[in-house]
């Protein structure tokens, strides 16, 4: 009988080449799919909720796979984590109905980005460093423009442009912690580096390069020449996703 095992999956991205697998790199997808075939014993096939980038972390990561195995979900969960580099974690394991597709059953995913303000040893793999001030009230009015229903062809890789770059943001703020910023988005969908392209915008207005006009006229201008640099891949995290 057909079963569909649901997981949710912490990794640290600083060594993999993303998550989707990609021949001859390392990638998040490649390895759990190897060891499921040594549990399993068969091939199998692991759907992503988001397909992250070079380098990108995750908190909460949601993948399912199918399998005939009758082997529990807390032993696959087991037999995941004792053969499991050290970068990835299984969190849970559950039994779902066959239904469920990590991606498609998706109703919204939860992105953090940490920036920390200054020079740290310990957390450099972890945050972007910046190294001059930033307003946060500028940040916080900018902010408040991305959210609702908008078009963000200017936030995305210029190829990689879709037919329709309309998200809906449901959530979008900043959040200080010591010496860290922390953005907080949530959305229906997210364009290839979305995330990191409205970062390196935001943080060139709260820098004051970029008033908070000129960074509603580069959202309408549509056109991701006119935005400011990608941020970091180090410092972004995939942290929920919503069913």
């Amino acid at each position: 009988m057909l079963r569909n095992i649901k997981l949710k999956i912490e990794y640290d991205g600083t060594d993999f080449h993303g998550w989707q697998v990609q021949p001859n790199l390392r990638t998040v997808q490649g390895e759990i799919e190897d060891k499921l075939n040594t549990i399993l014993k068969h091939k199998i096939n692991l759907i992503g909720a988001g397909r992250t980038d070079v380098g990108v972390h995750a908190l909460g990561q949601v993948a399912n796979f199918q399998t005939d195995s009758q082997l529990e979900a807390e032993a696959i969960q087991r037999g995941l984590n004792g053969l499991l580099p050290a970068d990835i974690v299984i969190k849970k394991a559950e039994e779902v109905d066959l239904s469920f597709n990590a991606r498609y059953s998706a109703k919204s995913r939860v992105y953090h980005y940490r920036i920390y303000l200054g020079r740290t040893a310990i957390l450099k793999r972890y945050v972007w460093e910046v190294l001059y001030l930033l307003n946060l009230e500028r940040l916080l009015e900018a902010t408040s423009e991305i959210q609702g229903e908008h078009d963000f062809s200017s936030f995305c890789v210029a190829e990689s442009t879709k037919e329709n770059n309309v998200c809906h943001v449901a959530f979008a703020n900043w959040e200080r912690l010591g010496d860290e910023l922390i953005f907080k988005i949530e959305a229906d969908r997210f364009l290839h580096t979305m995330v990191r392209s409205l970062l390196g915008t935001l943080v060139e207005v709260g820098r004051g390069y970029f008033s908070v006009s000129d960074f509603v006229n580069i959202m309408k201008a549509k056109d991701r020449k006119q935005a400011g640099p990608t941020a970091p891949a180090r410092g972004l995290y995939l942290v929920e996703v919503k069913y």
